[in-house]
């Protein structure tokens, strides 16, 4: 759907924009602050929406435009040393190199006239918006686990701005995070807790064709202690929620690190999965970097058929201009199956 279509669509609906209330905990922002340094390859939000055409200082020299058989999609930085630091020229730049779509973790985060921009130069140039993260209180807090009402409240008024922002950047996934253990409940009880915020949540995303992809973190090199691990977990609660808007992100760097058997899972989860996204082990950067083979596991996912978006949330194993072309030549390899 084009974003004017989508914008039409959201303008006829009755849910507002609820402002997420209160002010997280200090454990809460020492595990946020966590996240934002593991992803310290992103431009923040608050960096500069060009609305002219492409600066002088965006690359002007390009290779011949790459045809990728998946569709892969960088975030914002990942190329600032070649396109500038102004976000519609990275944006262009992106597609000079053959990509058809962006993620953005912190698109809620930017302000509307950056969010509108960035809308308008992604259907200018037909590419499509991948995840951005739906909620405020992943991290550092039992969000979903603990049953808490004020958490849940929390939690839907992120969703009803998340639509909100869906619709300027023509967005149809983001992400969920799904908050830390609750070590007094027994397991099954935080799950149920966690399935019933979820319900509530798809009632906001159904009517708008919107799909919230939960993100199982791996607990060993980056988020000790939280609910949400293992893609048969989140496969289990998919099924239970029962939504086409209730999905699962399946990261592949996380779940190398937690369980593995990638193809296998791949597969038993696949009614389930919604959005991938990608980065090697050990480091966290561009593929071939590490110990996945990414060339045979893109082939078995463009061989189910698979036509959504893969997410590029990783880093640069190389610094300047050089770094980033290496990134463009990893991908080129590994979709070379």
């Amino acid at each position: 759907m084009k974003r004017r279509d989508f914008v039409k669509r959201g303008a006829l609906s009755t849910l507002g924009i609820a402002a997420a209330a209160g002010i997280g905990s200090v454990a809460s922002a020492a595990r946020a602050a966590d996240w934002r340094s593991e992803r310290r390859w992103e431009t923040p939000p608050g960096a500069t929406a060009a609305t002219a055409p492409p600066s002088a200082t965006a690359a002007t020299t390009l290779p011949r435009q790459h045809r990728f058989q998946l569709d892969y999609a960088p975030h914002f930085g990942m190329f600032r040393n070649s396109a500038g630091e102004e976000l519609l020229d990275q944006l262009r730049f992106m597609h000079d190199q053959g990509f058809r779509s962006i993620e953005d973790n912190g698109m809620r985060q930017r302000p509307i006239d950056e969010q509108d921009a960035i809308g308008r130069e992604l259907e200018r140039l037909d590419m499509r918006m991948g995840v951005f993260v739906a909620n405020s209180n992943g991290f550092g807090v039992p969000s979903f686990t603990s049953g808490d009402e004020d958490h849940r409240a929390r939690f839907l008024a992120d969703c009803r701005d998340s639509v909100e922002v869906a619709q300027r950047v023509d967005a149809q996934w983001m992400t969920v995070v799904m908050g830390d253990l609750s070590p007094r409940l027994e397991l099954d009880y935080q799950t149920a807790n966690a399935i019933e915020s979820l319900r509530r949540a798809v009632e906001i995303f159904e009517p708008h064709g919107l799909i919230m992809v939960l993100e199982p973190l791996n607990p060993y090199a980056n988020h000790p202690g939280m609910f949400l691990s293992k893609i048969p977990q989140a496969y289990m609660i998919c099924r239970a929620v029962d939504s086409p808007s209730c999905k699962i992100l399946f990261d592949i760097y996380h779940q190398q690190i937690t369980e593995g058997n990638l193809i296998p899972n791949i597969d038993m989860a696949w009614d389930e999965i919604a959005y991938f996204q990608i980065g090697d082990t050990p480091g966290r950067d561009e593929p071939t970097t590490g110990e996945i083979n990414y060339k045979n596991v893109f082939r078995h996912i463009h061989g189910k058929g698979y036509d959504g978006v893969l997410g590029m949330e990783h880093g640069n194993s190389g610094r300047g201009i050089e770094g980033e072309q290496a990134v463009i030549d990893a991908y080129v390899e590994v979709d070379n199956f």
